[in-house]
């Protein structure tokens, strides 16, 4: 019998990759949270010692190497996750003491008029939807395990806020970011969005929603604010899912449109925010047909088999931002514009594709009985 993508997936990766990422980072956390999820599924300790060896790499005591707690950066908190994970299976307080080394930094992060977390500090005044999916769950997870009523509230104010202030009425998707200050160069002058819904923005958010729905208490005004959010947004997702490949666009509402182009790792967090949010009871299970169709779409268009075992992803959209880095005057602007993703090349076995795909994998082996 042909063994679970999500292990085919995770063991060559573990042959391909022993060491992955040179600094503190959000992709290689991504990747590792999908290993991570494979390793609850399978229970085979091979995964957690492969995490373990990685983070290692930066957690010392109570300090994490190349980390800053002064950029206020959101992508720095990813890895959080990550640390509790590792402190309920190994007892070590080395990760309990840098997850709280993260949570201090949710706790100093500058805000927006509003009170929404800035997604870094240089960039004042702004929400994306990436950081929903960068500190979110974390934040979550803080408040459930130290009794934070008021932690709690305030994840559910940071959902809210960037669903109201980034939601296109006419298609129900989200924008990519929001700048309250309206400053910014791609935000409009009107509402402060950016121009466009690129796909892996609303996959971060709906993973997002999906791993926080599963941390709250079962009975929560948070729950409540959060769960028709979350179905409202993967209704929009659902309503532009490609009608022949049945996978997604990196501009979501914009497909067959020239130079848009179907996208890997888009494609597999709906796939997982779905599944995930059948299981947890949370949508109809329709979105399971959905999830399982796109599945079978990004088995066929993005992932290819080697006879020795390795096992690749294609077809993940590059490092993709907004506006301008301010210690980079020379970088071109990054403007939000349609032409601006689709121009975006494609990687392979990219770290953020793949930890989607992995936890993507998982969550479909889990609803056919194989996990």
């Amino acid at each position: 019998m042909t063994a679970a993508w999500s292990t085919r997936a995770a063991d060559a990766l573990l042959r391909r990759e022993p060491v992955v990422g040179t600094r503190w980072a959000y992709e290689w956390a991504t990747l590792l949270k999908g290993v991570d999820q494979v390793r609850r599924a399978t229970g085979d300790q091979r995964y957690l010692q492969y995490i373990r060896s990685n983070l290692d790499r930066f957690v010392h005591d109570s300090t994490i190497a190349t980390y800053s707690r002064e950029a206020f950066d959101l992508d720095s908190v990813a890895g959080g996750p990550l640390l509790l994970s590792l402190h309920r299976e190994t007892g070590d307080e080395r990760y309990r003491a840098a997850a709280q080394v993260l949570g201090e930094q949710l706790r100093a992060q500058p805000r927006t008029p509003s009170g929404g977390f800035w997604h870094k500090r240089i960039y004042p005044d702004q929400m994306w939807l990436d950081g929903i999916y960068m500190a979110g769950p974390f934040y979550a997870e803080l408040a459930v395990a130290f009794a934070e009523p008021s932690a709690l509230d305030d994840v559910a104010r940071q959902v809210t806020l960037i669903a109201e202030r980034t939601r296109d009425e006419r298609t129900g998707l989200l924008r990519h970011a929001w700048d309250e200050s309206k400053r910014e160069r791609w935000a409009d002058p009107a509402t402060g969005r950016s121009p466009s819904s690129w796909g892996r923005a609303l996959g971060w958010f709906a993973m997002a929603l999906a791993d926080i729905l599963e941390l709250l208490p079962a009975r929560s005004a948070q729950r409540d604010r959060i769960a028709p959010i979350f179905g409202e947004t993967m209704a929009a997702a659902m309503r532009v899912q490609d009608e022949q490949t049945r996978l997604w666009w990196q501009v979501l509402d914009q497909g067959g449109r020239e130079g848009n182009y179907l996208e890997a790792s888009a494609s597999a967090m709906f796939v997982y925010a779905a599944a995930k949010g059948v299981r947890l009871g949370h949508l109809a299970p329709t979105h399971l047909d959905s999830a399982r169709q796109g599945y079978d779409g990004i088995l066929r268009r993005f992932v290819s088999a080697s006879a020795d075992g390795d096992i690749t992803l294609h077809g993940t959209c590059a490092g993709t931002g907004l506006g301008r880095r301010p210690d980079e005057p020379d970088m071109t602007y990054r403007d939000g514009s349609y032409e601006y993703y689709v121009h975006r090349p494609l990687e392979t076995n990219d770290h953020r594709g793949l930890g989607a795909f992995l936890m993507a994998s998982v969550e479909l082996e889990r609803a056919s009985g194989t996990r």
